[in-house]
């Protein structure tokens, strides 16, 4: 079994895993519309983080995970905990540049149908809200940027959504 990570998944994944591949899956792009009461912020005064929205002409860089099917069962189960603010099962297909693809890797995905669910925003109104945001994972300031650099270390994983977030997050965190 593969599991695909686009956000901390990538930069800690915190699961017992047999390979890693970096590689991209089409037809979706990575959005801060999810948000987080449970990890990255609290109830009443939630974080922001990232899910996958359809978007016919993107992708999504990320990390694949391959785990040994003896530590399936307690994996799903570690997952489904972490993932438990909104997200829900999807599978996706990896496409692994200069290696080999994975096909029908599962994956987490936070709906606008879910209760978590904030929305679109300018990127500076999601860096206002990640910067004053802190939950019981830590700071959300912190998702953010491990994303952001973790991205820049996988060749060719341009996503400027989150490098405008990250732009606008490092401008408040300078002005303060």
């Amino acid at each position: 079994m593969w599991i695909f990570g686009y956000g901390s998944l990538i930069w800690r994944p915190d699961l017992d895993f047999v390979e890693a591949r970096d590689g991209f899956v089409r037809g979706w792009s990575r959005r801060f519309y999810q948000g987080s009461t449970d990890h990255r912020g609290v109830p009443g005064a939630p974080g922001r983080v990232a899910t996958l929205i359809r978007a016919p002409e993107a992708h999504v860089w990320g990390r694949a995970y391959r785990v040994s099917p003896a530590e399936r069962a307690q994996i799903l189960a570690q997952l489904d905990h972490r993932e438990k603010g909104g997200y829900e099962r999807a599978w996706v297909d990896v496409e692994v540049p200069g290696g080999e693809d994975v096909r029908g890797a599962l994956v987490y995905i936070g709906t606008p149908q879910n209760p978590e669910w904030l929305g679109e925003a300018s990127a500076e109104a999601i860096a206002r809200q990640i910067l004053a945001s802190h939950g019981p994972s830590g700071p959300n300031p912190e998702y953010l940027l491990k994303l952001a650099e973790s991205l820049r270390q996988m060749p060719g994983a341009d996503d400027p959504h989150i490098f405008a977030i990250e732009r606008a997050l490092r401008e408040l965190m300078q002005a303060k």
